[in-house]
């Protein structure tokens, strides 16, 4: 596998999210504003990135026995700093993630790269991995909070013009805002994600 398909491989063939439907818990609860769903998104790239940088380091030094609870402390560690660097210098979007921030420590993208490609690999393709599979989870995080606080607020980035659509009879649609609207905007994404995907890919085939 080449650095590109390495990288690339986190964006659209193996997404996250969309693709391998892991990290739905943060994607359905937090998406609800479009500032939420990229925070959350750079906040679980750069704990990525530095724990499978971390582990791909010291990965010849963890006996196999204790692999997996070795990972889960590097991981809880990293989370740690950054939950509390983020409390103390962005302590509105601190408020706004709450407990999700914390719960990147049993995220199964963060402990599946560690164990899938960190443990296996040298620094700089760790480093790649994972700075792919951020970009694609933030990506998708993304579109689903757009499509949320567009469609269902009536706002961008906080930006209300709920009065602009009145004036032509449109209205935002709530449920968007809500649970249900969640789990509806999630399936939308991953069709259309995936019909994308699988034209993608027949395209490549016949080239």
């Amino acid at each position: 596998m080449t650095k590109k398909e390495n990288f690339l491989k986190g964006i659209i063939s193996q997404n996250p999210l969309f693709v391998s439907i892991l990290g739905t818990c943060p994607a359905l609860a937090v998406t609800t504003t479009l500032k939420n769903a990229i925070g959350m998104g750079i906040t679980f790239t750069i704990i990525l990135i530095t724990t499978n940088v971390i582990i791909s380091l010291v990965r010849k030094l963890i006996p196999d026995e204790v692999r997996i609870p070795s990972y889960i402390v590097i991981i809880a560690t990293v989370v740690t700093v950054v939950e509390l660097f983020m409390k103390a210098y962005l302590s509105t979007l601190h408020s706004a993630l709450g407990i999700f921030i914390a719960l990147i420590v049993v995220n199964c993208n963060v402990l599946g790269r560690a164990e899938a490609f960190a443990s296996k690999h040298n620094v700089l393709d760790s480093f790649i991995d994972a700075t792919g599979m951020g970009i694609g989870f933030t990506l998708a995080l993304t579109a689903m909070g757009l499509l949320r606080e567009v469609l269902g607020s009536g706002s961008f980035f906080g930006l209300d013009f709920t009065s602009a659509l009145a004036k032509v009879n449109v209205v935002p649609i709530s449920i968007l805002t809500q649970p249900t609207g969640a789990f509806l905007t999630l399936g939308v994404c991953i069709w259309a994600f995936n019909a994308f995907r699988m034209k993608l890919e027949a395209k490549q085939a016949e080239e």
